[in-house]
């Protein structure tokens, strides 16, 4: 069986989606570290969700991109909202000539055994402050590799991108920056609950992920 450390209940309903009935919640308060990068906040979740559940887990960290502020706020995404707001954030933006933006999720999984580095990433906990592209090139993610001591678990990564441009507030439904964030033609708060798992960026994680898993 495979953990799910999230509080969210829809979050375990869209991943059963794409891993049948293999996926379960557990409600786990982890340590979140502060990071640039969201697949280091995501690993170091897992790490320690593992050593929790005592088995398989998956930890989902997500974030919103914006191009003409060179990627912020992403993995700070969650404070922003609650100190600045959604509606702040467009007024931010408005001005820019660039309204480009994206969601990105980084599900980061560990069982307490190790694989290979390819297709996805993996994360040994020795590249703090490295971005996930770095390990896509293949820095750090080697079998051989596992610098950063006994206890430095591997976590393999996995990331969903969806594309989009930020817009005035439109729409009810969703959370978070889903008013703001439109792709093409409607905004995430428009979308239906379905429409928007199609598209998004943890579905297309999940996809990766469930993929994957089947093979493990």
């Amino acid at each position: 069986m495979l953990n799910f450390v999230t509080t969210n209940p829809g979050k375990v309903r869209e991943a059963t989606e794409y891993l049948d009935d293999e996926v379960v919640q557990f409600d786990f308060d982890y340590p979140e570290i502060q990071a640039d990068d969201l697949g280091a906040v995501a690993a170091h979740g897992a790490r320690a969700a593992y050593r929790a559940a005592d088995g398989p887990v998956i930890v989902d960290d997500a974030g919103l991109f914006i191009d003409a502020f060179d990627g912020f706020p992403g993995p700070y995404s969650s404070y922003v909202e609650d100190t600045v707001g959604v509606e702040g954030v467009w007024r931010m933006t408005e001005p820019e000539d660039d309204h480009a933006a994206s969601f990105k999720t980084v599900i980061a999984y560990c069982d307490g055994e190790g694989f290979a580095a390819t297709p996805e990433p993996v994360d040994r906990d020795e590249r703090r402050g490295q971005d996930l592209a770095s390990d896509e090139r293949g820095a750090a993610t080697t079998d051989e590799q596992v610098a950063g001591g006994e206890d430095a678990l591997p976590v393999k990564l996995f990331e969903g991108r969806v594309p989009g441009e930020l817009v005035a507030p439109r729409g009810d439904g969703g959370f978070g920056f889903d008013p703001i964030f439109e792709h093409d033609g409607a905004t995430f708060a428009e979308m239906s609950t379905e429409a928007k798992n199609a598209v998004s960026h943890r579905g297309r994680a999940l996809a990766k992920f469930a993929e994957w898993y089947a093979e493990r």
